[in-house]
């Protein structure tokens, strides 16, 4: 194939398929994705206005959980409202360009999550094993940074992966077996060979994955071993349900990624739509449950959400 009937090609948009074999049921599937999306937007949304308006929450821990509801809110509207366009309005084309946006968002973002979660780990640490120097070392200014230290560590390492994929030759079926621009499910099309960019992706996700768990675990048993030394139970307790409720979310958040990934590399006999929904889950579930756990596990968070919605309540009942 020439290089611009290659081009020509690379121009045509691509189809997205939806869950494959259960397209009968695309209408009651849109549901759950429906109600986890309103969830996440109003759970975020209300994490974010409790922070910003809440004076006692503006400390460094509150800021990184601020970044997370932003990361969630980005991933939810990346996927979801074309993922419900396909289920209800069979809209299941999608620009080239557009795909590969879709993609960086993404995978841009996961990155970003993941040095967030690394953040919050050493917020935690320098909190509990240093806690004198904590206001001195975690400042507003040197939180921000870490913000956007993860936020372009994440795109310096994906914009090089999307021109090696934008490079590729897409000449084969314009039709990805996926509810979104999923980034194997989208390589699988191209009629080159994209072992440059696999071997990229490869030693950026274990060189980011593994090296922010490997930090990750570390801060943590470090933590777990100055809590056991706190003289007080009730200082332990609070450090434990601190913690406790981000290590719920570093847990959400690795091991659906890792399921998700295996699955699509080795499906181990797994159906296709189960390798999709195992992805599209890992998309939109976690974006709904981590306000939930903040406001379950973070008393501070929980008594920021009830000033909030009392000052809400407020002009309502004058006028009553």
């Amino acid at each position: 194939m020439s290089t611009t009937n290659q081009s020509n090609t690379n121009h045509l948009p691509f189809l997205l398929t939806g869950i494959p074999d259960l397209e009968a049921l695309h209408r009651w599937i849109s549901i759950p994705f429906c109600f986890t999306y309103i969830m996440s937007l109003l759970g975020n949304g209300m994490v974010l206005l409790t922070v910003a308006l809440d004076k006692t929450l503006h400390e460094p821990m509150y800021y990184f959980i601020s970044m997370l509801a932003v990361i969630d809110l980005i991933f939810s509207t990346a996927v979801v409202p074309k993922m419900l366009a396909v289920f209800w309005l069979d809209a299941r084309e999608i620009g080239f360009e557009a795909c590969f946006i879709q993609m960086f968002f993404i995978h841009t973002f996961t990155a970003v999550e993941s040095g967030v979660l690394l953040a919050m780990s050493f917020d935690r640490y320098v909190a509990i094993c240093n806690p004198l120097r904590y206001s001195s070392i975690l400042t507003t200014s040197r939180t921000i940074q870490i913000g956007l230290l993860s936020l372009a560590r994440g795109a310096g390492v994906m914009i090089p992966l999307m021109c090696l994929l934008t490079s590729l030759p897409y000449c084969r079926t314009r039709a990805i077996p996926h509810s979104y621009c999923e980034h194997m499910a989208v390589v699988a099309l191209a009629c080159a060979d994209p072992a440059v960019s696999d071997l990229y992706s490869i030693i950026v996700a274990t060189l980011l994955v593994g090296t922010d768990s490997v930090f990750i675990t570390f801060s943590y048993a470090m933590i777990l071993r100055s809590v056991v030394r706190l003289p007080s139970q009730e200082a332990r307790l609070k450090a434990l349900r601190t913690c406790g409720s981000h290590v719920s979310i570093i847990l959400l958040f690795y091991i659906g990624g890792l399921l998700s990934m295996y699955l699509q590399m080795f499906p181990f006999g797994s159906a296709p739509h189960v390798q999709v929904l195992v992805a599209d889950l890992y998309l939109t579930v976690p974006p709904m449950l981590n306000p939930l756990i903040y406001g379950l596990k973070m008393k501070q968070i929980q008594e920021g959400m009830l000033k909030l919605l009392g000052r809400l309540s407020v002009p309502q009942a004058d006028k009553d």
